[in-house]
Parts: C-alpha cells; sequence; structure tokens
C-alpha cells in the first residue's frame, strides 16, 4: 500500500495524539478528531449502535428459532445449528476482503452496502423452502454482514480522540449485545406465535429500522485516507501478524471463548424446552434477556483490565465462565439460569478483553489485524456451536458443557503461558540482558 498512515495503521508507539502522518506531532488545537460533548461525537456512537444492532438482530436470528426449525423440517439439533454456524462462517471469510474494501472506498461507504445487503437477503429468508435453501442463503448474509466488523474499530480509530476511544468501542460493543439479544427475542417471541418464517421477517424489520438510523446518524468521515489495494502488501500485513506470538494467543483467545458461546446459545434453547424443565417456546426464548448481562460486563471489562492487568482481566472471564458451565450441569432451573449468566458475563469479558487488546499490539495494519481476530472469533463461533449441537444431540446438556469446558481449560493454557512469558522477560530486562 501507498505509504499513507491513518489512526487505524500508526505505530502503536505513536504519541497518542499522532496525526495521520508520522512527521506531524499533533496538539490539543490541531487534532480534530471527536471528543466527548461535541454533536457529532454523539452521532457517531449511535450510529454505530444502531449498526451493531442491525448486523447482530441478522447474524443470530435464527439460534432463538432453532428448537422450532428442528421440529418443522425434521432436523436434528445439529443440522438446525447449520443455519446459524453458517452465517458466522459467512461473515469469517469475508471480514478480511472487507477490511481491504473499506481501505478504498471508505469505512462509511462499506458499513452502509454491508447492512443494507444483508436486510435484503433476511427479507427473502422467510420464504427459504428447506435447510439447504437457508444454509446458502444465511452464508451469503454472513458474508455481507462483513462488512461493519471488519470496518467500525478502524473507523472509531480514525474518528475518535485517543481519550475517548474506549467509551466509543464499549457503546459499539454494547450495541453487538443488544443486538444479538433482540434479534434472538424479536425471532423467538415472533416465532412462538406464528412459525419461525414470521420470526425471520421480524427479525429482518427490526434491522431494517436500525440501518436507517444507522445512515441517517453517522457523520461524514473526516479523517479517512484512501489506500489502493495491495495484495503483496497485505500478504505481508497478514504474514507478520500471523507472525506475532502476541497477536496468535489474542486470536486464539477469541476463538475459544466465542466455541463456548456457540456451543452454549444454540442448545440451551433445547434443553430449555426438554426434561426436566419443559418449558414452552417462548419463554424458552425469553432466556436471551441474559445478553444484557454482556452489555454491562462489556463496559466493566476495560476498568477490570486496568486494576487486575489484561492476563488478569482473562483468568477473571475464564473462571465466570468456567463456574457458569459447571453450575449448569445442575438439574435445577435456577442453577441453570444462574450459570447462563456467569456464563455470559465471563464471556464478554474475555472477548471485550482480547479484542481491544489487537489494536494496541498491532503497531501497524491495525484493520487487518482486527480482521484477523474477528476470523478467528466467527470461526470459534461455527465450530462451537455445530460441535455443541452434535454433542447435545448425543448426550444432552452435559456434551454441549464440555465442549465449552475444553475450550475454556485451552484458554486458561494459553493465558497461563502468556504470563509464564511476560515473567520470564521482566526477568531477563531486570538482569540486563533484554533480547533484541
Amino acid at each position: 500500500m501507498p505509504p499513507v498512515v491513518t489512526e487505524a495503521s500508526a505505530p502503536a508507539t505513536a504519541a497518542p495524539d499522532a496525526a495521520p502522518h508520522a512527521t506531524t506531532v499533533a496538539t490539543p488545537t490541531t487534532d480534530r478528531r471527536l471528543r466527548p460533548g461535541q454533536r457529532d461525537f454523539r452521532r457517531s456512537n449511535l450510529a454505530l449502535f444502531a449498526a451493531g444492532i442491525a448486523t447482530f438482530v441478522l447474524l443470530y436470528s435464527t439460534q432463538g428459532l432453532l428448537p422450532l426449525l428442528s421440529s418443522d423440517l425434521n432436523l436434528t439439533p445439529g443440522q438446525a445449528s447449520w443455519t446459524a454456524s453458517a452465517a458466522t462462517l459467512g461473515l469469517a471469510l469475508g471480514l478480511l476482503p472487507a477490511s481491504v474494501l473499506s481501505d478504498r472506498h471508505g469505512r462509511t461507504a462499506v458499513m452502509t452496502a454491508s447492512v443494507l445487503a444483508a436486510s435484503m437477503i433476511a427479507l427473502a429468508l422467510p420464504f427459504a423452502p428447506d435447510l439447504t435453501t437457508l444454509v446458502v442463503l444465511r452464508t451469503l448474509q454472513g458474508a455481507a454482514l462483513a462488512g461493519l466488523p471488519a470496518t467500525a474499530m478502524a473507523y472509531l480509530a480514525e474518528e475518535v480522540h485517543p481519550s475517548a476511544l474506549s467509551s466509543a468501542m464499549g457503546l459499539y460493543v454494547a450495541g453487538n449485545s443488544i443486538g444479538g439479544m433482540g434479534g434472538r427475542l424479536v425471532a423467538g417471541w415472533a416465532g412462538a406465535a406464528w412459525g419461525w418464517r414470521w420470526g425471520l421477517a421480524a427479525s429482518a424489520l427490526l434491522a431494517l429500522v436500525a440501518v436507517a438510523a444507522f445512515r441517517l446518524l453517522i457523520p461524514t468521515a473526516r479523517h479517512f485516507r484512501r489506500t489502493a489495494v495491495d495484495g503483496r502488501a497485505l500478504a505481508r500485513t497478514v504474514g507478520a501478524h500471523l507472525r506475532n506470538p502476541l497477536l496468535l494467543r489474542l486470536y486464539a483467545l477469541g476463538m475459544l471463548f466465542m466455541a463456548v458461546f456457540g456451543a452454549v446459545y444454540n442448545t440451551v434453547g433445547f434443553r430449555l424446552i426438554a426434561a426436566p424443565f419443559h418449558l414452552p417456546q417462548s419463554i424458552a426464548a425469553s432466556i436471551f434477556v441474559v445478553y444484557l448481562v454482556g452489555t454491562g460486563t462489556s463496559a466493566a471489562a476495560g476498568r477490570l483490565a486496568a486494576r487486575l492487568g489484561r492476563r488478569g482481566a482473562l483468568y477473571v472471564a475464564i473462571t465466570l465462565t468456567t463456574a457458569g458451565l459447571l453450575l449448569s450441569l445442575v438439574d435445577s432451573l435456577p442453577c441453570a439460569l444462574l450459570g447462563l449468566v456467569l456464563i455470559t458475563a465471563g464471556f464478554f469479558a474475555g472477548h471485550a478483553t482480547a479484542s481491544s487488546a489487537v489494536g494496541r499490539t498491532a503497531d501497524h495494519g491495525r484493520a487487518q489485524a482486527s480482521a484477523l481476530y474477528l476470523i478467528a472469533y466467527y470461526v470459534g463461533n461455527s465450530l462451537g456451536g455445530t460441535l455443541g449441537a452434535d454433542a447435545y444431540h448425543a448426550v444432552g446438556w452435559t456434551g454441549s458443557a464440555l465442549v465449552g469446558l475444553l475450550a475454556m481449560t485451552a484458554a486458561a493454557a494459553v493465558t497461563l503461558y502468556a504470563t509464564r512469558q511476560a515473567v520470564r522477560t521482566r526477568r531477563t530486562t531486570a538482569l540486563g540482558t533484554v533480547r533484541p
């Protein structure tokens, strides 16, 4: 790519107020990025909040309908779960191309095209005649959606002043969690009343309202610098990220946390309508209100990391998730619900901690670094969701919980290894023999 350095790709060692060109040091009078109190700061935050809602309403629209799909189309839980996993897999495949397109055509243009195209596909979903058609459409929808998560973080990094970036990112993630919850609830309630096709139609209409709000609110980007698509430069950037041990650990953690989330949320509806709970579908769909826990946890994750350090926050997230999985094994509705609360809180804390660390760790190509994290994250969702559903079909909820526990064991091992590496580095530094 041409040597144009934006905030999204500026070296991590640059001063916090570094202007788009590395040779210029910004001062409070020259740095015009958005700050709290400004009208465009509020508009950008609300716009990305709405975009996050639209994206995750659509991405998880079938998850609250899986028991209905399974019953109506005569599917196993594993087969029905493919309607959820296909969308996240399509999104994972589309993330890197979308990040390149946003470098060339602009952040707001790609985000707008992304959510609008996915909403158009959503309008076709209720008319799908069979599982194969549903899975194909959901894969295309996931790929279309990739433009927003691949671009939103870069947009915020470019347009928002570093002093306000954490709060802006927290609100965006909160929109993601509310969208994820809202999509499941709206689809689940409409599906319980009128069938899964109406559930999907309700999700599509809700997403279109959020897309309209996003387009009306999003301010014109003032700090984007267009860059030409250079395949070799992109390959070098991606290769450098994949050779960075710290980034690889963060990618692994995102994948493992999301594997738990996919395994649990793809199967919890089946568990709640089955013995010993026998809840009605409308009540089982309401379980996704637990997502509100994630909204609060995402906002608190930054404060937790500031107090305990990144690895300390990850240990807390792993502990919460593991405790929730173990508690959920008890055949008691209060235990199952409390377990789900802990799993959700732990997941969002782990995801918020790992994802925010990616942008700080990458010293160039931050849009691509974030895209690689999200690829791992959504591949984890697809794998965890499919494996968890197959395990549930084989041995019940114990199988789904076991998938999650294995993922958290791996996450603990990754974090422990990182801790030991950090201790070894500090000791080496203290001895005055820092490695090159």
